[in-house]
């Protein structure tokens, strides 16, 4: 109950400090990105492949033998690790699919923002872009890694749990790459139409936040080891922040030619 107040309380301050900019907004405007083919066509590619290679994958994969899930050791797992092998929390993984959820939907409070609202279709692109490739590559690299989650070795564990397919993707975390993601993306995309605001340190410290607690819940959840959140978090972390910034002006300016200056004197 403490992890959903916290939760939201991470929620209400980032919400606050986007509409106080909403309602500040200066009445000069440059748009800080641009579409371009360049960019969008490689990206939508990634997405889009990596999602379509981790359907066919994940149709070939079997779930685990009795004989494979009563051989596992938690001994062999790391000690960086091997805590997560204690945990089993089906509420806590229902507060973590909260989380998500809320770290997805904070780009949408960007919306408050008068300019923001102005280039609401070019915005929604990266979000969607966002989406595509942090979804194709997190599932793409389960399907490619098959490993077990930590709750496997844990016998207080229910055995239809234990049966599902999805017990081999532990690898790596897909809640905490998501929330991160987005919660990054929202502070790139503040911070990119905020030019020296003094609510800018604080956005991305609570983005960096949520991320961090979409982590932990699904470490005491049973469902990832710590290395599993921290590589989670890692790639939704340059993910978030890498789109927007591949869309900013200034990697296509066109570069003003050098005109050699000579002066011959008599």
């Amino acid at each position: 109950m403490c992890c959903f107040g916290y939760k939201n309380a991470l929620s209400i301050l980032l919400l606050s400090l986007l509409f106080s900019v909403g309602a500040g907004a200066q009445s000069s405007f440059e748009d800080p990105y641009r579409l371009h083919l360049a960019v969008d066509v490689p990206i939508a590619t990634v997405g889009l492949g990596s999602g379509i290679a981790y359907l066919v994958m994940d149709a070939q994969i079997q779930p685990l033998s009795t004989a494979y899930i009563n051989g596992l050791d938690r001994t062999q797992i790391s000690g960086f690790d091997r805590s997560a092998t204690y945990h089993w929390s089906p509420i806590t993984a229902r507060i973590s699919d909260g989380v998500m959820v809320a770290g997805m939907a904070l780009p949408f409070l960007l919306l408050a923002q008068q300019d923001i609202r102005k280039t609401a279709p070019k915005i929604g692109l990266l979000y969607l872009e966002t989406f595509a490739a942090t979804a194709g590559l997190t599932n793409l690299t389960k399907v490619l890694t098959l490993r077990p989650r930590p709750y496997l070795f844990n016998a207080a564990v229910p055995w239809e749990e234990k049966q599902q397919k999805d017990a081999q993707y532990a690898f790596f975390s897909g809640h905490t790459s998501m929330t991160t993601a987005f919660c990054f993306l929202t502070a790139k995309i503040f911070h990119d139409y905020n030019p020296g605001h003094p609510a800018r340190p604080w956005v991305w410290a609570g983005a960096a936040t949520l991320s961090a607690t979409a982590g932990v819940l699904r470490h005491q959840a049973g469902k990832h080891y710590w290395t599993d959140v921290i590589v989670g978090y890692a790639v939704g972390a340059a993910i978030g922040i890498l789109i927007p910034e591949l869309h900013r002006h200034q990697p296509f300016q066109p570069k003003t030619a050098l005109r050699p200056n000579v002066e011959f004197s008599f």
